[in-house]
């Protein structure tokens, strides 16, 4: 089943305590295709500059992912330079330059607008409201959004938060979007305001996810290092909506299989730099540690029923 992802490509600079990397390849967009493409066939709907370059391109192409929907504008591809803390769940924004980005008026082609699953990453709740309009009858519609909207484009967002399925946010936001502080109250309020699912990103300490039908806690894998955590919740979503449209079809149960499979994605991702680590991965690799996943966090596993 197809994916139509609607959002931003960009080049970072990263710095961490271990090191940094200088114009990586990065966007919200980019992160979700490259892992939810291991999954299910993906189309990028994105804005780039002169200055992206080609490699980058034949990089996504040559992963099957469709790249029609990449613009090429005059100007320079949007920029983010960020510096984590120690505590790599901390980061600031050392600057951001939008450049071709602060123009974005994403247009679906035609095939597009017949997607089975619609993801619209961060950007504006109005952009992200006239792509979802521009969609004939999808299956399942995720959308991420961020704190800068929630604070002032909140009717815009509420306007959205009522037409679609999954709403994906991290702890902070679904505080700042409900008003509540404990987080199992957070969630089901955000779930009153009208998507069916919320998932709740608490980096290193996994997901919760909320539905009408209760609620699913998945811890993060554990590491021993973690290099890059740049991009991990895009790669996560990548991973969930990729198992889902791998599904062909969602009920809790599945949605709870995407949820794990997405934590296996946001674990790979954040072992290099940039996307290094996604593109280097197998499925085989993939399907190892989903394994050792559940079987984290299952007690009753056969693994440990010794014969009596």
């Amino acid at each position: 089943m197809s994916i139509v992802v609607v959002g931003s490509v960009a080049y970072d600079t990263i710095e961490t305590s271990g090191g940094g990397k200088d114009d990586a390849l990065g966007g919200a967009a980019t992160y979700f295709a490259v892992a939810a493409r291991f999954f299910a066939p993906v189309s990028m709907v994105a804005v780039i500059g002169e200055d992206f370059k080609s490699e980058h391109e034949r990089m996504l192409a040559e992963r099957g992912i469709d790249i029609r929907g990449l613009e090429r504008h005059q100007g320079k591809t949007f920029h983010w330079h960020g510096r984590y803390h120690e505590d790599m769940n901390k980061r600031d924004t050392i600057s951001l330059a939008l450049n071709v980005f602060e123009g974005f008026n994403p247009t679906l082609l035609p095939d597009q607008q017949r997607c089975d699953y619609l993801f619209l990453a961060n950007i504006s709740p109005e952009l992200q409201y006239r792509v979802l309009s521009q969609v004939n009858s999808p299956k399942v519609v995720a959308a991420d959004t961020m704190d800068f909207w929630i604070q002032n484009a909140r009717p815009q967002l509420m306007k959205l938060i009522e037409k679609i399925d999954i709403l994906t946010v991290n702890d902070e936001e679904a505080r700042m979007l409900s008003g509540e502080h404990n987080l199992v109250r957070a969630g089901r309020a955000v779930l009153k305001m009208g998507p069916k699912s919320l998932l709740v990103k608490r980096g290193e300490y996994g997901v919760l996810q909320f539905s009408k039908d209760g609620m699913f806690a998945v811890p993060a894998y554990p590491l021993e290092e973690v290099v890059d955590p740049t991009g991990a919740g895009d790669t996560f979503a990548g991973g969930m909506m990729g198992f889902l449209a791998r599904n062909g079809r969602v009920n809790e149960s599945i949605l709870r299989t995407a949820v794990v499979y997405g934590s296996v994605m946001a674990s790979f991702v954040v072992e290099k730099f940039s996307m290094d680590r996604l593109l280097d991965l197998s499925w085989a690799e993939i399907e190892q540690r989903y394994r050792a996943f559940i079987e984290l966090t299952d007690s009753h596993s056969t693994k440990w029923n010794s014969p009596s």
